[in-house]
């Protein structure tokens, strides 16, 4: 690389740090975190989306654990020596003050070592702020031409570049740093700039220049799924890719890399484990209830995509910072796979538009019609809430081809909503349930859709008229994320809603019956135990009943159980599935019934650092199996959340319609292409199941069919 070029990727790299100074900014306004400094240090103001809020607060907090350990550690078997910490690419984070203010600098000091220009501007900074110097007390400082910028009794900016060790070296010697005190080495996002040489020497000369030192890093990993590759991605348009992350995937890749270059011992884990192991519930609730959020799967992926590590040297700390905890989070990694499902793109390249949304709805009108509406997506070149019809059709055996309808403006218009329900009644017959605007605003009324078009029935001239069903003060649906199965009972059509979530409720665990004949609300006994309240899982229609699987349930955590709201003479019962071996928790999948099994598509899950493919679990019997997606063919990266699927039973295909999300700051993502998933392996065998009346084991117990 160039010089010119190493200069552009410093400035690129240096540009990052502005934003993520006024994402700690903004996350100290809207009180995640008491940091009165960082609006002094970062002028301007900039308001963060809730998601940008939590990803910076869940790297705030493990941070400060290991900074609190180290201290408190230290404080303890070091009194005779002073407590160092270095900050490795620090920027304009606050660390320093927010120790001093808190008391904890009397026997430790901080040295902060960032670009040149970085360390000038903040150094700058504190010396026109007198909040700030009064904390740092008197100060020098540097020469221009100086690597020090900053120099007080317990406080250093250096200006210098981490991939010139040795001048790194020997300006931290003449600042005062001592190879002798225990030191803890912090590095916030730093070591993937590097080029992957570059960071491994630092490392290695971290374990030989300190012999008693804890090195602490928070950076990204998992560059193999598509949340990751969308994260790559981004960081490459930004011109500051991240390098190593293919030779340290994962949390295990980067603990061996630690040991291997020296240090004695090493702990790390995603900030899902994290988050859940060392925050207290109360603190988890009232983070979560800061302000309105609705954005889970993309809060997770980050979580999964982000680790803590501590490697330590020497005695400094007695036990690993970051230990997993499988009491607080145990691991459950799927079944090794039983097959592949082929996938492929399902229309002709090139045809527009494309089903670019997610939080949609789709129902299959016809063999060979499908209808999505709603949620958020690319709508005239812009990312907003998608207000057009989405057909997807095909003539005989012809390609999938899709194209876009509005509504008739003699019916009332689409409101915008997503994560709502919609129910086929006929071909030109549809009925949306639930859904929201925004997570304060709920989408009031029940809306039908009514179909018409020209008498050759050409799909191009489908029309959509919108009316209002039910009551005008109905208000018993103000949920979305929920589910609506269609269930018998007394040989009358009911429509089942299920769980959700709502304003005033994080969870729900309520149902309601909508009777489909006379579109009112109704009550039917309902006996055995409750289940946990969830939203965002899956529900099919099985044997006059509902199959409920997954979901997000009420402490933010995926759900594994499968339920069945079985028919029964006076109403419906409650009863749970055994499975084996058990699933993986996963939520925002889809569900289908087929041949006698029930097929979880993709979704979201924190209890495994795979990602979902197709779990298979046979009605049968209570076994489950696992299958990969085979996306050889398919545009990559294709994100299995957030999307709808139409099962064609008679081809042995499942349609994938929209997914995506807004993954973290890395922008947005919409699945392109309406994707094929080939389930004919799953029919070898099938010819005996499908005539089969025997026995299912459901909560060790047996009822027949």
């Amino acid at each position: 690389m160039g010089p010119r070029s190493r200069e552009r990727r410093a400035g690129a790299v240096q540009s990052t740090n502005d934003s993520s100074a006024l994402s700690k900014r903004s996350l100290a306004a809207r009180g995640y975190v008491q940091d009165p400094f960082a609006a002094l240090l970062v002028p301007g103001a900039a308001r963060r989306a809730p998601l940008i809020h939590r990803g910076y607060y869940i790297r705030a907090r493990a941070v400060r654990h290991c900074v609190r350990a180290f201290l408190e550690q230290t404080g303890a078997t070091h009194a005779a020596r002073r407590a160092q910490i270095l900050s490795l690419g620090a920027g304009f984070d606050s660390l320093y003050f927010r120790l001093k203010t808190a008391g904890r600098l009397a026997r430790a000091a901080v040295w902060e070592v960032d670009f040149p220009d970085v360390a000038r501007r903040k150094a700058e900074r504190i010396g026109e702020t007198p909040e700030l110097c009064a904390l740092t007390g008197p100060f020098q400082r540097g020469e221009p031409a100086s690597a020090l910028c900053f120099e007080s009794a317990d406080y250093c900016i250096l200006g210098l570049d981490l991939r010139q060790l040795q001048r790194v070296d020997e300006a931290l010697g003449s600042a005062g740093l001592d190879a002798a005190s225990p030191t803890l080495l912090l590095a916030e996002a730093v070591l993937t700039y590097l080029e992957t040489e570059s960071a491994a020497a630092l490392i290695a000369w971290a374990a030989q220049r300190f012999r008693n030192a804890l090195f602490v890093v928070y950076e990204q990993m998992r560059p193999q799924d598509a949340f990751g590759q969308f994260m790559l991605q981004h960081f490459r348009q930004l011109n500051s890719p991240l390098h190593g992350l293919e030779r340290f995937p994962d949390v295990e890749a980067q603990r061996r890399r630690f040991l291997q270059a020296g240090w004695t011992a090493c702990g790390a884990m995603d900030m899902n484990e994290f988050y859940r192991c060392f925050l207290p519930a109360e603190e988890r609730r009232r983070v979560e209830n800061i302000e309105p959020f609705d954005e889970f799967e993309e809060w997770h992926l980050k979580c999964a995509h982000y680790f803590i590590l501590a490697a330590s040297r020497g005695d400094t700390l007695s036990h690993t910072l970051v230990s997993p905890c499988s009491e607080a989070f145990p691991r459950l990694n799927p079944a090794s796979p039983s097959g592949v499902f082929p996938a492929s793109v399902a229309s002709s390249e090139g045809q527009v538009p494309t089903l670019k949304r997610y939080g949609h709805a789709s129902v299959l009108l016809s063999p060979d019609v499908i209808l999505s509406a709603g949620g958020f997506g690319e709508q005239e070149g812009r990312h907003c809430r998608v207000s057009q019809f989405h057909l997807l059709s095909r003539d005989g055996d012809s390609e999938w081809k899709g194209s876009q309808i509005g509504s008739c403006g003699t019916g009332v218009q689409w409101d915008g909503r997503l994560y709502h329900t919609m129910t086929r009644f006929s071909e030109s017959r549809v009925l949306v349930l639930g859904g929201r605007l925004s997570p304060v605003s709920p989408a009031l009324g029940v809306l039908q859709l009514h179909f018409s078009n020209s008498e050759d029935n050409n799909t191009q001239d489908l029309k959509v008229t919108i009316t209002k069903a039910g009551r005008k003060d109905d208000s018993t649906l103000s949920c979305w994320r929920h589910s609506t199965t269609e269930v018998s009972y007394q040989n009358q059509e009911y429509l089942f809603v299920y769980g959700g979530r709502s304003v005033v409720e994080p969870v729900l665990s309520d149902w309601h019956f909508l009777h489909v004949e006379t579109m009112a609300w109704v009550r039917i006994p309902v006996e055995g135990e409750v289940p946990e309240a969830r939203h965002s899982h899956s529900a099919c229609t099985w044997q006059g009943g509902a199959l409920i699987a997954g979901g997000l349930g009420a402490s933010e955590e995926p759900l594994n159980s499968v339920l069945f709201l079985r028919p029964t003479s006076c109403g419906f019962l409650w009863e749970s599935i055994d499975i084996q071996p058990p699933i993986t928790p996963r939520y925002s999948h889809t569900a289908h019934v087929l041949n006698g099994k029930l097929l979880l598509v993709g979704g979201v899950w924190i209890h495994s650092s795979s990602f979902p493919g197709v779990t298979v679990i046979n009605l049968t019997t209570g076994l489950s199996s696992e299958y990969q997606i085979d996306t050889t063919y398919v545009p990559w990266p294709l994100m299995l959340h957030n999307h709808t699927s139409i099962l064609l039973p008679e081809e042995q295909q499942l349609l994938l319609l929209g997914g995506g999300g807004n993954c973290f700051s890395f922008g947005t993502y919409f699945n392109p292409h309406t994707v094929t998933l080939d389930l004919s392996s799953l029919s070898a065998g099938q010819e005996g199941l499908d005539l089969y009346s025997g026995p299912t084991k459901v909560d060790n117990k047996v009822f027949h069919k």
